[in-house]
């Protein structure tokens, strides 16, 4: 024999009545236990909330649950048979709305009058069902679940009186016809023979006391879940089914937060090693997952689930009036049992100083008033401080019966939650090893349960998720190259990336499933006007882990943004030199936040666009070598120009075609004034170790001052034409020394400089061709010749590939 239990959702509707037909018809002569139909109880005790409050609004409600019944009623039952049924439903509520009448002129709702109303719903719920069952060829009898299960008084506990429960369930049993016995679960009576209830979920509670007394095969508890979960799929999406659980487990996962089963349903089970099936009515076919007895250990995993309890507040005790003083423990707890407030954690330090409980954020203030009068002579004293309550925590559960085997389990517990920022309130880890508790602030929830799965669940993919702003020339390639490596990064790096927000000067997209990559300009033309503050609020507010701002613009304003984001433990990514290049005192400042909240704060391009080039300078200095002498071109903009320029064009037709093929910032001035090199070479120098200022470094400017003096960039490209003989002489005198012309950036004895020069045959630089960029790294390892870094230096492909780099880079350690 096998007892099937069917929840709320299974039996909510006609569509899943359908489901439930079909599975007990694979089933015949099982013993079915039935929720009231889905949403019922919640109105209940809504209607019952109502009433005690003086209001009569709750007539809606029951008008509300009258045509849920009698939906299901006529959707399966012929019309020449309705009518029985329908009295009955007509007169149980008539039943109930003289209850709640009651309760309305009292105004009170007494634990008596609670277990009254809310027992309606599996009492009407059954008898519709067992008509259903027997008008579709199920022959079934319908047994009340009160005349099975008794209860005793436990202080607002569920107690069971097993041995009146086992005479009952012999009685009605013993004599049973091969057919379906159908039973209302939740509900029983005490020994006077009131009704009571065996708590919210007692029906899974009901199908295991039948299922122990009846010794049955299995319990299936058939749900609208295909199983437990390693972690809460509305939190985790990539959350997946358990397929096999210990008791033990299973009760962990239940106590903290797992809603598929009811805490108490495992406890009759465990003697008779009855095993518990947790199936899909809408997916039968699924697997589900399956609790019994704990297994051989080497089969199975070591960490089974996630799992958490919301709206959780932290009580703490401390003083010095504790310590060595036997019975404090005793009188904390026992007052606050006396006041029938459960604990959820507990958690003393090794000094007795300090006593930290996790209890239901609703009990809190109570408990503390209590622990607060329980010590009133200890605080006059100034032995004890006053009670302190932490509101808006999560209490956080990792859980498996053979993490007491496996060392590190804590370890990457708390690093990976410390890598995202999330700081742990309290821990608690009981002898047995079998789960690790923490508490948390309510903020961190989605992170640290999404880190946590990814740590424990997800074959070491990383996700990683970005905001960014800048979509032009380089933004819009880097979200092309993203789209396009998304199944290589996946299978090959395991990493997946998610596009969270993007934005542009005029318009923003902010997305919470992550942006459509194949439809972003779509989307981001529909999109809110960009706010700064609020494209960081949503990051900020968003709290996911592995979070990285990407800047790919060249702007001021946003490059200011850097160290609130990095505050927050949001990496950031950019090509803008602004940042890196600002005042020594922002620079050292950003870098020392990174390192404080654990934020990457990666620049790479801004050096070479997609060339190594400070990861090379970070490994020599990290592996103790010495850098003596930086000599590189380092615009591929200026490299371009040069290359390009010859006697039989102009100097402004070479700049208008860098322009237009990109590798010009959109004001050409940045890159031919010199700046945008002096910037780099700065970057390089601090790197170093250099403590040094933009101001320090010699530029030597090859641009006429009536060229840097114009206003727009239509009246430089007009100056250069005016000043057309000045490029042509410099080009000329290169030409004489069969030279070639190559801005040069060099670093030497803590000084920097950069300026055009005549490069001849023969050097380094002088075959450098295109937008290429060259660095020489003169080290004492590389003392005659040097490490030699080149390559294309300038380019949106090639700048938006070094930033994708730098964020594959995150997504790597």
């Amino acid at each position: 024999m096998k007892v099937l239990k069917f929840g709320g959702t299974s039996v909510a509707h006609p569509n899943s009545i359908a489901k439930v037909l079909d599975v007990v018809k694979s089933s015949p002569s099982s013993v079915v236990v039935v929720s009231a139909l889905g949403g019922v109880t919640d109105q209940l005790v809504k209607a019952m909330e109502l009433a005690a409050s003086g209001q009569n609004t709750y007539q809606s409600l029951l008008t509300s649950i009258e045509e849920q019944h009698n939906d299901l009623i006529k959707t399966y039952i012929p019309v020449t048979q309705q009518s029985g049924l329908i009295s009955f439903i007509k007169i149980e509520l008539n039943r109930l709305e003289t209850l709640l009448e009651g309760i309305c002129m009292l105004q009170e709702i007494t634990q008596k009058a609670s277990d009254k109303v809310t027992s309606f719903g599996e009492l009407m719920s059954s008898k519709i069902i067992a008509a259903i069952f027997n008008e579709k060829e199920i022959p079934t009898r319908l047994v009340d679940g009160r005349d099975l299960i008794v209860t005793l008084p436990g202080h607002g506990r569920v107690t069971i009186d097993w041995k009146a429960t086992q005479q009952n369930i012999q009685q009605h049993f013993n004599h049973a016809e091969k057919q379906t016995t159908l039973v209302p679960g939740y509900i029983a009576r005490n020994a006077s023979g009131e009704i009571t209830t065996l708590g919210r979920g007692g029906s899974d509670f009901t199908a295991a006391i039948l299922a122990r007394e009846l010794d049955a095969a299995s319990l299936e508890i058939w749900t609208d879940v295909s199983g437990m979960y390693t972690a809460h799929p509305r939190w985790v999406a990539q959350a997946k089914p358990i397929e096999k659980l210990s008791y033990l487990e299973a009760m962990e996962l239940s106590h903290f937060g797992a809603k598929v089963i009811y805490p108490p349903t495992l406890q009759p089970l465990v003697e008779k090693n009855i095993p518990v099936y947790i199936k899909n009515t809408f997916d039968a076919a699924a697997n589900g997952t399956l609790i019994q007895g704990m297994e051989n250990p080497a089969s199975e995993e070591v960490v089974k689930g996630i799992s958490h309890i919301d709206k959780v507040s932290l009580v703490s005790l401390e003083g010095s009036g504790m310590i060595g003083i036997p019975g404090f423990s005793k009188r904390l707890f026992e007052s606050l049992s006396l006041a029938n407030i459960n604990v959820i954690m507990i958690t003393q330090a090794s000094s007795e100083h300090s006593i930290c409980i996790g209890l239901r954020s609703g009990d809190a203030d109570k408990a503390k008033e209590i622990i607060d009068q329980e010590f009133a002579f200890e605080i006059a004293q100034n032995k004890v401080a006053p009670a302190d309550v932490e509101h808006h925590m999560v209490n956080i559960a990792v859980v498996g019966d053979h993490m007491k085997n496996h060392q590190g389990i804590s370890g990457k517990m708390f690093s990976t939650l410390g890598a995202n920022n999330v700081n742990i309130r309290a821990i608690a880890q009981g002898a047995s090893e079998r789960n690790i508790s923490i508490i948390i602030a309510e903020k961190d929830t989605n992170k640290a349960l999404n880190s946590l799965h990814e740590a424990f669940f997800e074959k070491n993919i990383k996700e990683l998720n970005l905001f960014i702003i800048g979509v032009g020339n380089v933004g819009s390639k880097l979200l092309e190259q993203i789209n396009r490596q998304t199944t290589y990064l996946q299978d090959i790096l395991q990493l997946r990336i998610r596009v969270m927000a993007i934005a542009n000067s005029r318009k923003m997209h902010l997305s919470k499933e992550g942006v459509d990559l194949s439809q972003w300009s779509k989307l981001l033309a529909k999109g809110q006007p960009t706010q700064v503050d609020t494209f960081f609020d949503y990051a900020k507010g968003m709290n996911l882990r592995n979070s990285i701002f990407v800047d790919n613009t060249a702007n001021e304003n946003i490059a200011q943004e850097y160290q609130r984001y990095l505050e927050n433990n949001i990496g950031v990514v950019t090509c803008n030199k602004i940042a890196c290049a600002d005042q020594y005192s922002n620079y050292a400042k950003l870098k020392t936040t990174a390192r404080k909240y654990l934020s990457p704060f990666l620049f790479e391009t801004n050096v070479g666009a997609g060339l190594p080039v400070i990861d090379t300078l970070s490994n020599l200095i990290a592996s103790g070598d010495q850098i003596r002498k930086i000599q590189a071109v380092l615009s591929g903009s200026l490299n371009f120009v040069f290359n390009n320029f010859t006697q039989e064009n102009t100097f402004k037709e070479i700049v208008m075609q860098a322009q237009k093929e990109g590798y010009t910032e959109p004001d050409p001035k940045i890159d031919l004034s010199g700046v945008d090199v002096a910037r780099k070479i700065l970057i390089l120098a601090r790197e170093s170790g250099l403590t040094i200022e933009l101001e320090d470094i010699h530029n030597t400017p090859f641009l006429p001052a009536a060229c840097m003096d114009t206003p727009d960039n239509e009246s430089f490209f007009a100056s250069l034409e005016e000043h057309n003989a000045h490029f042509n002489a410099l080009l000329s005198e290169a030409n004489k020394k069969n030279a070639r012309l190559k801005y040069v950036a060099q670093l030497e004895d803590g000084k920097a400089s950069v300026g055009l020069q005549e490069i001849p045959e023969g050097h380094d630089f002088y075959h450098l061709e295109g937008s290429d960029n060259i660095i020489l790294f003169y080290t004492d390892r590389y003392k005659d010749q040097p490490l030699i870094v080149k390559g294309a230096g300038a380019g949106a492909d090639v700048t938006a590939s070094g930033i994708f780099g730098d964020i594959i880079r995150i997504g790597k350690r």
